[in-house]
């Protein structure tokens, strides 16, 4: 039977990507996957797997979030009552922390511990780098070490927008890194979580195998 993945939209952007970027990790390695884009809390209590997408601000998905009727206690319910697979994909990675700064202070799930903080990239001389950090770069991490980065190298290249990152509490939490004036939070995982800073749906062969390890985790 296939498994149901719902992908919750916050309103913040179009999703057919996200959704046509699953729907080929799973043709492509014959896993029997029906993604949908979802809004009501009733879709989520009958998913197998959760993504929450998201771009532009925190403060935008997480007034979007809230706005979905008894969508984020189902949510709670799925997620961390019943153990259901989670992937936060950019915002929705970054909506998993304690609190962001992005337009004022605003609570997240508080899931993973730690705040999404303005960066400030500086290069070897010291000189600001661009904003957002935008386009292709590497990925840092110790191979083996979990299961959604499977069949992925470190060093392998992955697509950023972003100009805030995820400062973990606990850095067990961050399991990949990029460098961009220093390391930044890539991946972040802890039990049936995960999450990734990049735009997997953009991100090419290395994007799709993730998604692919994703639809087969039994965290």
């Amino acid at each position: 039977m296939a498994q149901r993945v719902a992908v919750v939209d916050p309103g913040s952007g179009n999703l057919a990507s996200v959704v046509r970027a699953f729907e080929k990790a799973a043709e492509d390695n014959g896993i029997g996957a029906v993604v949908r884009v979802v809004t009501a809390a009733a879709d989520l209590a009958v998913a197998d797997r959760i993504v929450l997408p998201g771009q532009g601000a925190f403060a935008a998905c997480r007034r979007g979030l809230d706005a979905l009727p008894g969508v984020v206690a189902a949510l709670e319910d799925r997620v961390r009552g019943h153990g259901v697979p989670f992937l936060g994909i950019c915002v929705g990675m970054q909506l998993m922390a304690t609190r962001g700064l992005e337009h004022g202070e605003t609570p997240g799930l508080g899931w993973i511990p730690g705040i999404v903080a303005p960066m400030d990239p500086r290069g070897a001389d010291g000189a600001p780098l661009p904003l957002p950090q935008m386009g292709w770069n590497a990925l840092s991490f110790e191979e083996g070490y979990h299961p959604v980065l499977d069949g992925v190298m470190s060093g392998d290249q992955v697509y950023f927008v972003h100009s805030y990152a995820y400062e973990v509490d606990d850095p067990e939490d961050a399991i990949a890194t990029t460098d961009y004036g220093g390391p930044v939070t890539a991946v972040i995982a802890r039990g049936n979580l995960a999450g990734l800073q990049f735009h997997v749906e953009k991100s090419g062969p290395v994007g799709l195998r993730m998604l692919a390890n994703f639809l087969r985790w039994e965290p």
